[in-house]
């Protein structure tokens, strides 16, 4: 017999890589509910309108569409649908042990990383800032903390593009995150709670520093490079700025081989700045 699922998430393409996971093992969708970000201006947040409208059109027929106000009024309606377990993806709440029993078998969270590295809300950005070639998935049950819950299932290895943005990624991780949701769905009707994080491997991708959306030429050249890429993707803050003959500049791309573009000299060699567009200076 299968489960009785409920999905939350906030875009729709998510949600299509949900419902496509818990149909190909054979369980079934109860209820789905969009979240909204717990940090006013979040991206979870800013246009919801919107993305429930996304949403709409995707949904299950006869499938309850639901837009709780906060965690507890997520809860709420869980136990009224009698859910067995809630897979989340793009998820910004905070859950309460207790809460996390509103579901018969708990909370599975969808996070774009190979737990425990990159724990938190940035773990994309901080691949690229870092120059990691490849990001991976995991599947962990949730817990009261962020992104420490016993880990179900892992896809390692996908390849990370030169540029990419937020909005391109997951459509990209789609058919991934399908076969990590059908994976861990599987594992948990039979009985699986998964494995402990190693905690001494554990890093957090918090949000990014002000301070980062600076350039500093006199840094390496693969250092600056990933910068723009990880302000491509969206960091969440606006940025790189530099400083280009006396005038500043929002850097979009770059390059690290020769060809058009304007050339900078970085610490150990030059990189080219192939677009940008003016930008105020700093206060």
């Amino acid at each position: 017999m299968g489960l009785r699922v409920a999905l939350v998430s906030f875009r729709a393409d998510l949600f299509v890589s949900l419902q496509a996971g818990c149909r190909a093992a054979g369980h079934e969708i109860v209820l789905c509910a969009v979240g909204r970000s717990s940090r006013p201006g979040g991206r979870a947040t800013a246009g919801i309108g919107a993305k429930v409208s996304d949403v709409v059109p995707v949904m299950p027929t006869g499938v309850d569409l639901l837009l709780p106000g906060d965690v507890d009024g997520l809860v709420n309606a869980l136990r009224g649908y009698r859910v067995d377990v809630v897979v989340v993806c793009g998820f910004s709440w905070r859950v309460p042990t207790i809460a996390l029993a509103a579901a018969g078998l708990g909370f599975i969270n969808i996070h774009a990383s190979l737990l425990p590295r990159y724990r938190g809300p940035a773990p994309v950005q901080w691949a690229l800032r870092n120059g990691d070639p490849d990001i991976g998935l995991t599947a962990h049950w949730m817990d009261e903390r962020i992104d420490t819950g016993n880990v179900i299932v892992q896809r390692g290895g996908i390849p990370l593009p030169e540029y990419v943005t937020f909005d391109g990624l997951w459509p990209m991780l789609g058919p991934e995150i399908e076969r990590l949701v059908a994976d861990a769905l599987d594992r948990a009707a039979s009985g699986s709670r998964g494995e402990p994080q190693d905690e001494s491997q554990a890093t957090y991708a918090g949000a990014l520093e002000e301070a980062y959306s600076y350039i500093d030429w006199s840094r390496p050249a693969r250092s600056v490079h990933n910068q723009v890429r990880t302000f491509y993707f969206g960091a969440g803050i606006a940025g790189p700025f530099a400083e280009l003959d006396g005038r500043w500049v929002r850097v979009v791309r770059t390059r690290l081989e020769p060809g058009p573009g304007v050339r900078v000299q970085c610490a150990d060699e030059p990189i080219w700045i192939t677009e940008a567009e003016p930008a105020a200076p700093p206060r």
